[in-house]
């Protein structure tokens, strides 16, 4: 009996462990990312901050107001991820490289597409010229349980050469929503 109750707190003492490891990787990369902005740019953003602050106590938007437009964006998503079959379970984003003209963002983007499930990292670069903005994405690396079929793999490979998120999306609803229907045919004659 006694150590089943040393085993429970040294698993309760492991999780403790693991939970400040994962807070001191996650302030450490808010630390690296803070590092990237200058002084001026740290001032004016707490300014701004300071400014909507104010704004709001002052009355500006009330709570049932901030409630409704909540409501509104949470049935917007809902509507999307009807219509798309998308549902996104996470997202992370982490700055590598930020300079006045560049922005380099590591993005890891995982969901579900009907009954598929993908992964996704890549490199998002943004460079700023006097006129515009362009973005990049660089080091696409999708994962994805094929199964049996190496046209989706083949499929896979040619958009991680591309870099080409926007054709993903499109082939990969259009191909769970066919998968869906062959699947549920196949029960049927079973």
């Amino acid at each position: 009996m006694d150590n089943n109750i040393y085993q429970v707190y040294e698993d309760e003492i492991q999780a403790l462990e693991e939970e400040i490891k994962l807070l001191t990787e996650k302030y450490e990369d808010i630390q690296q990312e803070s590092a990237f902005f200058s002084e001026e740019e740290i001032l004016k953003s707490m300014e701004s901050l300071q400014r909507e602050m104010q704004g709001e106590s002052k009355g500006h938007k009330s709570p049932s107001d901030l409630k409704a437009q909540l409501e509104s964006l949470e049935a917007d998503l809902s509507f999307l991820m009807k219509l798309t079959g998308f549902q996104f379970t996470s997202h992370s984003k982490k700055t590598v490289e930020k300079t006045r003209e560049r922005t380099v963002q590591k993005h890891r983007l995982s969901g579900n597409c009907q009954s598929l499930s993908f992964q996704l990292e890549f490199q998002l670069e943004e460079v700023q010229s006097k006129e515009k903005v362009s973005s990049v994405i660089t080091d696409l690396n999708i994962i994805m349980e094929s199964g049996e079929d190496c046209g989706v793999s083949k499929f896979v490979s040619r958009v991680e050469e591309h870099g080409n998120l926007i054709t993903f999306f499109r082939s990969l609803s259009t191909y769970a929503e066919w998968y869906e229907q062959r699947r549920h045919t196949f029960l049927h004659f079973k």
